[in-house]
């Protein structure tokens, strides 16, 4: 599952509610936001919040705010008084993230109310007891993980690894975030991961990790945009499972064994992706050329030095030596390559052609 952020000290334009239009369409159904951000001003954040709430419930998009025991003060909640939840709900807001200074007795009574989001990291076991003693609904519960605005702060993978192995066994779903590649979050606009490693990856890379590697259940990405290019690599690849690369073109006469739509063979080769339809797509000799060094993220034809293997596209997973049966005719953009790893048995690609940004 897949969601965004959008934050509620910024007007709600047009160009933001065409964003999220967007992202729907890109496939993702939840927003996060916050309800706590110290330098914002309350009744600003109020006004937005209701307007974003009216606008997620016209487009059925899931809305979860991030509130602690000052910010809700700050804003005259308080969650302890009848019909609170339901104030919320009229908000728009579908779940709430609850985190510094509020008591589980409050968390518990929530939870039996609408969906409640728990902090990963500071959850302990003695939490878990007190929760279950005043009856929580631990099925509408999520522990998510925080996202880290500063470089060098962001949590390691193996302290990851721990802390959702550890919970996991409640049933409840796990949260975590991957920075966006837009529109990127101030004051230091570094990006808000939850891994440091992922800081400077490319976002779908990021979250297929966190699917994958981390056995996170949702992923949002936690910054304020994302580019064109990349909502439709994420519609692509979670609606049409095909993974979308662009790449830049070393020798035009390929083009078009290169450009087009592939699909990697059942048996997955250790070092390469293997189109299993470039071979008897192919009408040419194809003499050696440009057999150079194979970075990551070459796409190859093997020439004819390779006898009956000759016309198959491969694109290298790690760097290969140079092979004088093997020509190396384009390569995936700087940014993309990342997520050559995730083409897995049997996924279809796309190569596009790409615009010299990378």
């Amino acid at each position: 599952m897949l969601g965004f952020s959008i934050f509620l000290g910024e007007t709600l334009t047009e160009d933001k509610k065409r964003y999220i239009l967007a992202m729907k369409q890109a496939g993702f159904t939840r927003i996060f936001t916050s309800l706590h951000i110290p330098e914002e001003d309350p009744q600003k954040v109020i006004n937005t919040l209701q307007q974003l709430g009216l606008f997620t419930q016209k487009l059925h998009i899931d809305l979860m705010a991030d509130i602690s025991s000052d910010g809700l003060q700050r804003l005259s909640i308080d969650l302890n008084q009848a019909g609170a939840c339901e104030n919320l709900k009229q908000l728009g807001i579908t779940g709430i993230r609850m985190d510094y200074g509020i008591d589980n007795q409050t968390i518990a009574a929530v939870s039996q109310q609408m969906k409640v989001g728990l902090n990963a990291s500071t959850l302990s076991e003695e939490d878990v007891e007190q929760l279950a003693s005043f009856q929580a609904d631990f099925t509408k519960m999520e522990l998510w993980h925080n996202y880290y605005p500063r470089p060098e702060t962001g949590l390691s993978s193996e302290y990851l690894q721990t802390v959702n192995h550890k919970w996991q066994t409640l049933g409840s779903k796990i949260v975590a975030f991957v920075a966006g590649d837009e529109n990127l979050r101030g004051p230091l606009y570094k990006g808000l991961p939850t891994l440091e490693k992922h800081r400077n990856q490319h976002p779908l890379a990021a979250a297929l990790d966190l699917f994958y590697n981390y056995g996170c259940d949702i992923v949002h990405i936690g910054d304020g945009g994302l580019s064109k290019k990349v909502k439709e690599q994420f519609n692509v690849y979670f609606k049409q499972k095909k993974m979308l690369l662009e790449v830049d073109l070393l020798l035009d006469s390929y083009r078009a064994l290169v450009l087009g739509e592939h699909t990697n063979r059942i048996d997955e080769a250790q070092d390469v992706i293997r189109s299993q339809e470039s071979r008897r797509n192919n009408r040419q000799t194809i003499e050696a050329e440009n057999n150079q060094l194979r970075d990551q993220g070459s796409v190859t034809i093997d020439n004819k030095n390779y006898q009956r293997y000759m016309g198959e596209m491969q694109i290298t997973k790690r760097k290969l030596p140079a092979d004088k049966k093997v020509n190396v005719v384009a390569k995936i953009t700087k940014k993309d390559r990342e997520l050559v790893h995730y083409i897995g048995s049997g996924c279809r690609f796309e190569l596009r052609e790409g615009r010299k940004r990378y």
